[in-house]
């Protein structure tokens, strides 16, 4: 079950936690980032105080420190337990320790243990970390800095030794008695044309006249409601480029920190093509935990992460080939299946699913994905319809790695699309099971439409496969490239990919250049693309592209203290130690050695709170007392997905404007005063070979009567489906283009059935539509 943890109200006791401040220096797309956490016991005894957060997984830790009444104490990254030793003994002899250490379950959880805190004292505690920054696919590149940890489901094969274990109190977000601060210093080469956040900034402060390096400020106020997140726009993102780092001259030839790194970004033109008609088998995982009751955003009219997610269940399914074969399972505490197996899809098998789908509810309890994958992956393929795995959840688990391992093993038979939904999704989680497959990963905070991002993934898995990947390298003699990031073998259109590799042997005394290529083949063409590189390490006293390196190193075969293979612990201990990045089995720790005696008295405990954000600790509670409470009629079918009674149904809550659960929901009753969305509808009512009837429910989306476009209708040139087929993508094209990227798929697939029933006429048929509608969409829209 949930844990949800006392209110610290109820204690009163001072939070010793002032404030964080948090320095931010973004170098194209690479973030270097140091944070504080100011600490002050007013107390009359010496404290112990435990802070847990959250971090993205790709964080690379590589310092943690402490000044204390103006001492600087600088931590050791040692071996996790070591480090818990060292710090038990020295909190137990009366000195000040400080602790930073990532969970054991999760990659993406710290906590920080500030031990012996004496009365009156203050500590400034930092920790620094470097990531890449990831593009969006408008360009931007997506800088997030996590502010809200969400309570974890707590499974009984937790470890013991898991920081999640800890009963951190929970206040309001009002309540919360520390503030944050963020200053960000963002520099490109490119020019910065707009800095974007979900958070109120100060204005853009460009620090040049060309615009190449500018600095935002975080707005006084920020309540932890949600995550920090920066969306920056360049100039130019799509360069390829390559950055050389200068290594640590003092250590031994053959390390990883002595040669010189290189970053090699990569953003491949892959031509688009025509998805397959036939090829595929989906399966559609979705996270039907009680926290997926909670809203998707902080916001008081934000959608239900459940309502989002059957909205997104639909568009997948009405979007789906014909010819492939599904699944829909939803998971919890226990999980079910839709159909025993995978089933090819029809016009049954959809109509089927799509009921199954207005019944769906946050009804699980906790979230244990891992049986379903299990039972996933133990159906046998189906020839020719290579699997394709879309998982969404909120991501509140604890069994991470375990998770993780689970895909990685089955990567050979599939592929994995991860969605995180909501504030406080486990990045540990979404990133990893993606990458341990070959996938790509979403995350669905604020504003994000889960519908967007989910059709937009949909398209990619739906694209030829690229192959025969290959990086080759052209260097001066006596100069070698070792590559340090795993072997790429998928590439997605749209995607930037980032290489690092070891430059070993004599570096050339003249200035000289160097070319690295990357090739791959689609459909039988080959492609290349390749970029020009001054063979001149650059000296970084962070020694940034080195850290970044180890870390991608680690990511795959650091698997948590419980998974990671025997044969890989070695090597992640030692490349941890040794890049000064922290992992699973290392921990930083720092001890005041500097007090001339030890702290005395008895040690207080303090946890520090986390806010309480709306719905996260008891959402059906919240929403039943507002008076939604709704059980099944009595003469309902009984059904494997049936809400259990008490359980608030989706109509319930406040629709927005475009809402696929208020049509389902309401397809023959409507809710008073909704106003219904006719683009729902026109998708809801498109069969699965991609046609629409000519009926009642089409003549509402347009506007007219029945009658009308039975009069209009050129019956000798087309039949009944082809007008109405041709009348819907107009439609489409003139009243939906905002959201163009929802329904591209749907319009294929009007296109492919047309083009079947097409013939000289057809150029016809649509001026009479275009006519009859009055529309100025292009006819050209139609050429096939």
């Amino acid at each position: 079950m949930v844990h949800f943890y006392g209110l610290l109200t109820l204690q009163r006791e001072p939070v010793p936690l002032k404030s964080i401040s948090v320095s931010v220096s973004i170098y194209e797309f690479v973030a270097d980032v140091s944070a504080t956490l100011n600490y002050e016991n007013e107390e009359k005894f010496p404290l112990e105080a435990v802070f847990l957060f959250p971090m993205d997984e790709d964080s690379a830790v590589y310092s943690f420190e402490a000044l204390v009444d103006g001492k600087k104490i600088v931590a050791e990254l040692q071996d996790k337990m070591k480090a818990r030793t060292n710090y038990e003994k020295a909190i137990s002899q009366g000195h000040q320790a400080f602790l930073l250490e990532e969970d054991s379950s999760s990659r993406d959880v710290f906590s920080c243990n500030v031990g012996n805190l004496q009365p009156g004292s203050k500590a400034a505690v930092t920790l620094k970390y470097v990531q890449e920054l990831p593009l969006e696919t408008d360009r931007a590149l997506r800088f997030v800095l996590p502010a809200v940890l969400n309570p974890r489901y707590q499974f009984c094969g937790l470890s013991k030794d898991s920081c999640l274990n800890v009963k951190t109190p929970i206040v309001p977000v009002e309540d919360l008695p520390y503030t944050l601060s963020m200053v960000t210093t963002i520099d490109s080469k490119h020019g910065i044309e707009k800095v974007q956040s979900n958070c109120p900034l100060s204005p853009t402060e460009y620090l040049g006249e060309d615009k190449t390096s500018a600095q935002v400020s975080l707005a006084a106020g920020h309540k932890f409601d949600r995550d920090v997140e920066l969306l920056i726009y360049y100039s130019e993102v799509h360069t390829p480029s390559v950055v050389l780092e200068m290594g640590m001259l003092k250590m031994k030839p053959g390390r990883l920190m002595r040669d010189p790194s290189a970053m090699v970004s990569f953003y491949p033109n892959i031509p688009e093509d025509q998805p397959s008609n036939t090829c595929g088998e989906f399966v559609f995982l979705m996270d039907r935990s009680g926290s997926m009751q909670s809203p998707m955003s902080s916001q008081d009219t934000s959608q239900l992460r459940i309502q989002a997610a059957k909205e997104t269940l639909i568009l997948l399914l009405k979007s789906l080939p014909m010819g492939c074969y599904f699944n829909i399972y939803g998971f919890g505490s226990s999980y079910e299946a839709y159909f025993p197996k995978s089933v090819k899809y029809t016009q049954q098998t959809m109509e089927e699913a799509l009921g199954r789908v207005k019944l769906m509810q946050a009804d699980l309890g906790g979230t244990e994905i891992l049986a379903p994958l299990q039972n996933i992956y133990r159906e046998p393929s189906i020839p020719g319809h290579p699997l394709q795995l879309f998982v969404f959840t909120d991501g509140e688990v604890t069994d991470t790695f375990s998770v993780i391992k689970e895909v990685r093993i089955n990567r050979q038979k599939h592929r994995c699309f991860s969605f995180g939904i909501g504030e406080g999704a486990s990045t540990s989680l979404i990133k990893g099971i993606a990458r341990a497959s070959g996938g790509t990963s979403e995350f669905i905070t604020g504003k994000d439409r889960m519908q967007s991002k989910a059709l937009r993934t949909l398209k990619r898995s739906l694209q030829p496969v690229v192959e025969d990947v290959s990086l080759s390298w052209h260097l001066p003699p006596g100069l070698s490239a070792k590559m340090l990031s795993p072997e790429q073998t998928v590439i997605f259109r749209g995607q930037r990919l980032i290489i690092y590799a070891q430059l070993t042997g004599r570096m050339p005394a003249a200035e000289t250049t160097a070319k690295v290529c990357l090739k791959y083949t689609l459909q039988g063409k080959t492609f290349e693309d390749k970029v020009t590189f001054p063979v001149q390490p650059k000296p970084d006293v962070n020694f940034t592209i080195h850290r970044l390196a180890a870390k991608s190193l680690l990511q795959t075969k650091d698997m948590g203290l419980r998974d990671t293979p025997a044969s890989d612990k070695k090597d992640a201990l030692n490349l941890s130690l040794e890049s000064g990045i922290i992992s699973s089995f290392t921990a930083f720790i720092a001890i005041n050695k500097e007090l001339n005696k030890p702290v005395q008295g008895p040690l207080a405990h303090r946890d520090i709170p986390r806010p309480m954000l709306l719905g996260a600790s008891a959402p059906l509670k919240i929403r039943c007392q507002s008076g939604f409470r709704k059980a099944l009629p009595s003469n309902h079918p009984p059904s494997a997905s049936q809400p259990r009674r008490g359980v608030m149904c989706c109509e319930a809550f406040q629709m927005d404007s475009y809402s696929l659960c208020g049509l389902i929901s309401h397809k023959d009753q409507h809710n008073p005063g909704f106003e219904e969305n006719h683009l729902v509808q026109l998708i809801y009512h498109q069969n699965a070979n991609g046609s629409w009837d000519l009926n009642e429910d089409l003549a509402k989306v347009l506007g007219v009567s029945l009658e009308e476009i039975t009069a209009a209708h050129p019956a000798e040139l087309v039949d009944s489906s082809g007008w109405a087929t041709i009348l819907a993508v107009i439609w489409l094209h003139g009243n939906g283009k905002d959201l163009k990227c929802e329904w591209e798929l749907l319009e294929r697939k009007a296109m492919a059935w047309m083009r079947v029933h097409a013939d000289s006429t057809m150029p016809l048929v649509v001026k009479a539509a275009i006519t009859f509608l009055k529309s100025s969409v292009d006819p050209a829209i139609f050429a096939f």
